[in-house]
């Protein structure tokens, strides 16, 4: 048998852990999990990062704006079939990549008729150097038949429509529609969720609620060019591992607590 002073320290321990789990499964904890690098969040378990303010994030574009106002893709393409492709390739990729495997594709094959001509295995060899090209290759082939089948061999300016596709999901439609069709969509990439959490400009636990919290926040009038500002401020300037923060023209505006400067 137990001492009953025994029986007490185990239960007081028990009821300490018990609130250490739960404590770790709050929903604040929930909330703020993926803003920072598993590194930081091995160190600290709850971050109390605030949502920016609305003036602040109008702020935030304007400077972003004043040092590039036209900001583009820099994926390279010539038409809407080349940038859907560009793009469905860009999957766990990076630019840079998918521009040198489709510099010499796109020279020549331009159309869903001729992706179609030219085939899957043809279509491979121009590919190869890029992540997960056997299954891109195939998803390419099946989205250019469709397109000739289905949309006359356009690209459709619809976002329901796009994701029809095979190899197209919401943020490559968004992507598209924003590009090509002039649309204000934002789509939403790593860069983008990481900007978005971290600078408590749009924090979301998924790139979907990111979004829609990025389509009630950004200001009309930098909202054609806001999915480009932030990828590109989040791939240059406020990287994963390392953000450059002296370099940061919104340093000031971010929440981040763990600035590097």
């Amino acid at each position: 048998m137990l001492g009953s002073n025994r029986l007490i320290a185990i239960s007081q321990f028990l009821t300490g852990i018990y609130k250490v789990l739960a404590g770790l499964h709050s929903p604040i904890n929930l909330k703020y999990r993926l803003l920072v690098p598993h590194s930081f969040k091995r160190k600290h378990t709850i971050m109390s990062i605030k949502n920016m303010k609305a003036e602040h994030i109008a702020e935030f574009f304007r400077r972003l704006k004043t040092k590039n106002p036209e900001p583009k893709s820099e994926l390279e393409w010539t038409n809407p079939f080349t940038l859907l492709v560009a793009v469905v390739l860009s999957a766990q990729a990076t630019d840079i990549g998918v521009n040198k495997a489709t510099k010499k594709l796109f020279q020549t094959v331009n159309t869903p008729e001729k992706m179609l001509a030219l085939g899957e295995d043809g279509l491979k060899e121009h590919i190869k150097t890029i992540g997960l090209f056997n299954t891109k290759a195939k998803n390419v082939i099946k989205l250019s038949q469709m397109l000739v089948d289905d949309y006359g061999s356009e690209v459709p300016e619809d976002r329901d429509a796009l994701v029809k596709l095979p190899g197209v999901g919401r943020k490559t439609a968004n992507v598209v529609l924003n590009v090509v069709f002039g649309q204000p969509t934002m789509a939403v990439d790593t860069h983008i969720f990481r900007v978005s959490n971290r600078t408590g400009m749009a924090p979301g636990k998924t790139p979907e609620k990111v979004e829609q919290a990025l389509l009630r926040s950004v200001p009309e009038e930098f909202a054609l060019h806001a999915h480009h500002w932030l990828i590109l401020h989040g791939r240059y300037i406020c990287k994963a591992r390392k953000p450059d923060c002296p370099a940061c023209p919104v340093h000031d505006l971010c929440k981040f607590k763990e600035k590097t400067a």
